[in-house]
């Protein structure tokens, strides 16, 4: 095998690349470069960065020499997912709203851009600290505007106030008003003084609820001020909500931020000289991700974070260091109990919360209508068909409830693809582990830097899949890039690694 690997090799080397063969690497490195930037900010240019690479590395194969490919552990599984994918897509019960989901489904091929794009273990480093670096954008602007605030928080509410007949109490953020975005009470007196038959709207936020009240206009109480004609005690900026980063989603952000807060965590414990510029830069990036996690208020990402935690500690620290981590989890802990009570007014397992009965609820319909039927069971009902059909199959409380998807990976994969899907999801999933903790236990010596991004991406692995018992984060697309991203990287790592001579083939 290593011969033949030498053999190829030598083969590729010895043709002379074109200038438009080489110009076309660099861009499609380029195209890596970009996407690490923008994968924790901005889904657009995320995606645009893939589908510009994609084409990129297809236009390569037109010139000599052409680009060795690969194998990576996942190929024959992974492309039986898609496929199997597609099957329930056609004999979908919406077929044509299942087969416009496949572009999301390709998304699968970020694995391969990086696999087999990356030119050298450097630049696997650099993609890593790229993603690194760029999720702090979001990270001070999360802290940024929760320092500075935004909206009207009213408090003081008078009974005769025109808002609080409409149903707005003490400690409510005024976020908007006639969707418009309010910055001072001014906004709101001015929206309820125009001539206009139709009353004002007025978006709020409360605890984790955002309803919207129709306020009579020309109601207004008299006063000299905006508080006197509102009938409201005073104001303030509000900073109740959950952060959401820049992608406008807490349980998108959250789950991003417990993706790369586990890589960053795991180059950190590999990291030889942890009293070094590195390591404080890496300790700072931590602490920015672990609060901006904390903000969003997400309890299935606080918990998918404690076991990629766990996981990455007990594959690479000492008994004491676990011991002295452990201690310092205990504040962590109460700060986030503390937090999730104040911003949403509910414990971490609470059955009074809505969130938690409402996932009951379509945790029963949804498996109901999984085994209702043996082609549910053989080719699911197809992606997103249930937004046209919930109604018929007596989903989501019959309309009670807000209707979505079934918040579960396992749960949405068999009845939107099949069990059959599943199965092979699973098994596309264990594939991966086994192959990060073959690399990670295998003795041999490697550089930290990818041995840390190793242990961050089983780490992640773990906190991914235990997020997703209780969410569907396999099917947000801003999250999945994320992982495909560091899935590549690790392939990458491991191709490498074989090259060099670091096999794993006598690893258990």
């Amino acid at each position: 095998m290593a011969t033949n690997r030498v053999r190829r090799s030598s083969q590729y080397m010895t043709t002379e690349k074109s200038q438009v063969a080489k110009v076309l690497d660099g861009a499609i490195v380029a195209c890596l470069f970009l996407f690490a930037a923008a994968a924790p900010n901005s889904i657009a240019a995320t995606q645009s960065a893939w589908l510009i690479g994609m084409v990129l590395w297809l236009v390569r194969f037109a010139f000599q020499p052409r680009p060795r490919l690969y194998r990576t552990p996942v190929d024959y599984v992974l492309l039986s997912f898609f496929i199997l994918t597609g099957v329930s897509a056609f004999l979908s019960y919406e077929p044509m709203v299942s087969i416009g989901k496949l572009r999301a489904a390709s998304l699968f091929t970020i694995v391969y851009l990086f696999a087999e794009n990356v030119p050298s273990l450097r630049v696997v480093r650099l993609l890593a600290i790229t993603l690194i670096s760029a999720c702090m954008v979001n990270v001070f602007y999360t802290a940024g505007e929760r320092s500075l605030g935004r909206a009207v928080k009213v408090s003081g509410v008078s009974q005769n106030s025109p808002l609080y007949k409409a149903g707005i109490r003490d400690g409510d953020t005024l976020q908007e008003v006639d969707g418009q975005k309010l910055r001072d009470p001014q906004e709101v007196v001015n929206a309820l003084s125009k001539p206009d038959k139709h009353p004002a709207a007025i978006l709020i936020y409360r605890h984790e609820l955002q309803p919207v009240f129709k306020v009579p206009r020309g109601s207004l109480l008299p006063g000299s001020g905006p508080l006197e004609q509102l009938g409201i005690g005073s104001w303030s900026r509000g900073r109740d909500w959950r952060a959401t980063g820049f992608y406008g989603q807490f349980v998108t952000y959250a789950e991003v931020l417990q993706l790369i807060l586990a890589l960053t965590l795991g180059i950190l414990v590999s990291l030889p000289n942890k009293r070094s510029w590195a390591g404080a830069l890496l300790l700072v990036a931590l602490g920015g991700f672990a609060g901006a996690l904390l903000l969003t208020v997400t309890r299935a990402s606080w918990a998918g974070w404690a076991v990629s935690t766990a996981v990455i500690l007990l594959l690479s620290v000492r008994r004491r260091t676990l011991i002295i981590a452990g201690a310092l989890a205990i504040p962590l802990i109460f700060a986030g109990l503390l937090i999730l009570q104040q911003k949403r007014n509910v414990a971490f397992i609470d059955q009074a919360d809505n969130s938690t009965t409402w996932r009951e609820t379509v945790w029963h319909e949804g498996f109901n209508l999984l085994v209702s039927k043996p082609r549910h069971l053989l080719i699911g009902i197809g992606m997103d068909s249930i937004k046209a059909h919930w109604r018929e199959w007596g989903m989501f409380d019959h309309g009670r409830l807000p209707w979505g998807h079934m918040h579960s990976n396992l749960l949405q994969i068999a009845l939107e693809r099949g069990v059959p899907a599943l199965i092979l999801w699973l098994v596309l999933l264990f594939i991966y582990a086994r192959t990060l903790w073959r690399r990670l236990r295998s003795g041999a010596t490697m550089p930290w830097l990818e041995r840390g991004i190793l242990l961050g991406a089983f780490g992640g692995l773990a906190g991914f899949l235990t997020s997703g018992l209780v969410h569907y984060n396999w099917g947000d697309s801003e999250v999945v890039m994320v992982l495909y991203m560091i899935m590549g990287l690790a392939f990458a790592i491991d191709r490498e690694l074989e090259d060099s001579g670091m096999s794993l083939k006598s690893t258990p």
